[in-house]
């Protein structure tokens, strides 16, 4: 394959290459890469095991500088200082005795369907981006032409970080204007799957689309549930049913036709997976899955899921139908539950709530949910997150944009919102207990069979949310929490305390929101 064009020399170009070529070179040229008891391939990161959200950078153009949401998650960077990152990776690559080249897909209706191409020098990489795009057919690849996008993947090479702009030796930046992704300073794959769902979050609003970052599933009969949260809260789990068909489990967008996932694979967390909790992705670990950063005995090639050793945050990629149960093609009519879901260890949110539409919009403006003692130096108590739209890192416009494309297909779809906990109750966290699986799959059943929206809701008391007075099957005193504390009078200390951390987090959007949003959580 002649990459002339992107002024790439390599004469070991390796184009869409076959996984089991991909396993050979990556256990023959990465001498880290293992292969596991199951035929995963096992591969190493290096030093960065996660997302480098600090370093991502977004060219300052006139054509997008009026749509890109400026500011701690997308900060500037000029078109000089892109091209000297480019200049740099390109001289990196053709060093290289070998290079891989991945083309695939980003969105699975043909309407939307972005071409990316991926350009880098780990097989590692090769195989986990062809796990993450959808994979063109023969027919498809050989008429694949020019890509949209292209990223340069040199993350074995360090950012210069006396370059303008550069705060550490890692650097991820995105010209929207010429199509192209560079990637210094890190080996962290996910890089590239938030790459091209950052490029898929700016593109898909400016065509009346709404990007998510959620899981979706469907009946046998079609009816469609998207799951926001964010990490710990239960989205892949809750998605992955064994009554329903996954659509999606991490990136979706909505049109006027439905729902349709971008990506042709998942990536899911691993840490302390277990067979009979997560069956689906234990079983979805085999030959053409690749693990990343996991603990590997040498002698019986087994995974130590417990260990967090190199990192708590160790994971698995592996193309979607490796799941028994899923929709393919991964599209879906439009849906009829959205469910927020929150881990909240303050224990003092119902289990389930139906939202008003005013609701709705400020529960997705804040994305919340809690960190616990124990995640992080220094918190000692549960401590309030906020994410915009459930995934702020991944937005370029402002949140308010994909909050009116939300309201807006909200209601032409009269589909119902709810806010559901998943964590404490009882108690906040080291007093209360948190909702068991079991019990949630029950709210979750309750919501897609329409048992809860047919049944009667009563105020909250608190935070002005509607709560079912019954579910068959859960204990009444639960869907009112303050009825499981002992220590009322404690849980409406906690309550109020939550309720200001709302509204002291919602008043950097309050001026574009309307009224009837803001009271919210009045």
């Amino acid at each position: 394959m002649e990459l002339n064009q992107y002024q790439i020399d390599c004469k070991n170009v390796f184009r869409n290459t076959e996984t089991a070529v991909l396993y050979e070179h990556a256990i023959r040229f990465d001498q880290s890469s293992k292969l596991t008891d199951k035929g995963a391939l096992v591969a190493y990161s290096g030093e960065k095991t996660g997302r480098s959200p600090k370093d991502k950078r977004i060219v300052d153009h006139p054509e997008s500088r009026d749509n890109v949401w400026w500011g701690d998650v997308n900060m500037k960077i000029d078109d000089e200082t892109f091209e000297v990152n480019k200049e740099r990776a390109l001289d990196y690559l053709n060093t290289c005795e070998r290079l891989y080249v991945v083309d695939g897909f980003a969105g699975w209706d043909p309407k939307y369907r972005v071409k990316v191409r991926i350009i880098c020098s780990r097989p590692y990489h090769a195989l986990f981006m062809k796990n993450m795009l959808i994979r063109p057919s023969q027919e498809e690849l050989d008429a694949f032409g020019e890509p949209d996008y292209v990223i340069y993947n040199a993350g074995s090479f360090p950012a210069n970080r006396h370059t303008s702009y550069m705060t550490s030796k890692t650097s991820v930046d995105l010209h929207l204007e010429k199509r192209e992704m560079v990637i210094l300073g890190t080996q962290y794959a996910g890089e590239m799957k938030k790459g091209v769902f950052t490029i898929m979050n700016y593109l898909m609003p400016k065509n009346e689309v709404l990007s998510m970052h959620c899981s979706a599933n469907a009946s046998k009969d079609g009816d469609v549930s998207l799951f926001f949260g964010l990490s710990g809260t239960g989205k892949t789990t809750l998605s992955t049913d064994e009554e329903r068909l996954l659509i999606g489990d991490d990136e979706i967008c909505w049109t006027d036709d439905g729902v349709f996932n971008i990506e042709g694979g998942c990536y899911a967390k691993c840490i302390d997976l277990k067979e009979e909790s997560e069956p689906d992705i234990y079983h979805a670990i085999r030959y053409g899955a690749l693990l990343e950063n996991v603990v590997l005995d040498d002698h019986t090639r087994q995974v130590d899921y417990t260990d967090e050793s190199i990192t708590p945050n160790t994971r698995v990629s592996y193309p979607i139908e490796f799941i028994k149960n899923v929709q393919h093609p991964c599209v879906g009519q439009h849906p009829k539950d959205v469910i927020f879901l929150t881990a909240d260890a303050f224990g003092v949110l119902p289990p389930v709530s139906l939202l008003t539409p005013e609701q709705a919009i400020y529960h997705f403006i804040s994305g919340y949910t809690s960190k616990i003692p124990g995640t992080e130096m220094g918190v000692v108590e549960p401590k309030a997150t906020f994410s915009p739209c459930f995934g702020g890192a991944f937005m370029m416009w402002h949140p308010m944009k994909y909050a009116e494309l939300l309201e807006a297909k909200v209601k032409q779809q009269d589909a119902r919102v709810w806010l559901v906990n998943t964590g404490w109750f009882g108690g906040a966290f080291g007093v209360g207990k948190r909702y068991g699986i079991a019990e949630t799959r029950r709210i979750i059943h309750g919501i897609q069979n329409g048992e809860l929206a047919d049944g009667s809701f009563e105020d909250d008391g608190f935070f002005g949310l509607k709560i079912p007075t019954v579910l068959d099957g859960f204990a009444t005193e639960k869907l009112r929490p303050i009825n499981a504390w002992q220590d009322q009078d404690e849980y409406r200390r906690k309550a109020e305390l939550l309720k200001k951390k709302f509204q002291e987090n919602f008043k950097q959007y309050e001026d574009q929101v309307p009224q009837a949003v803001i009271d919210g959580m009045k």
